[in-house]
């Protein structure tokens, strides 16, 4: 099981923001996973919460968020609050999983690591 979380690469943001952005993904989706696939989130949590954080521009997060959502996979596009750094409704990323690491694989393809 894994959960992969994908933050944009074009937006000019602080190492914080950035966390911060992909603690809302992890989360976001993990609560998601947790609610409609509670099977695979508690495999997830039981070995050890794996997860991988990969950067992607915006059209690669939809193209992402369609085939998730096409593959029964959670998931979660992240939108700022737009209160510090950058404007509101601002996507920043997506969460996906956690879930079967070879269908996140599938997902995330070739994605560099953030």
């Amino acid at each position: 099981m894994k959960q992969a979380i994908v933050i944009r690469d074009n937006l000019k943001l602080s190492m914080g923001k950035m966390c911060a952005q992909a603690a809302h993904a992890s989360l976001s989706s993990a609560m998601i996973s947790m609610d409609k696939k509670n099977d695979w989130f508690k495999k997830w949590k039981n070995q050890g919460q794996k997860k991988i954080v990969l950067k992607a521009n915006l059209k690669m997060i939809k193209e992402i968020k369609k085939k998730a959502n096409s593959s029964g996979i959670p998931n979660k596009i992240i939108r700022d609050a737009g209160l510090t750094e950058i404007l509101p409704g601002t996507i920043t990323g997506i969460g996906i999983g956690p879930a079967p690491e070879k269908q996140i694989d599938k997902l995330i393809g070739s994605l560099p690591l953030l």
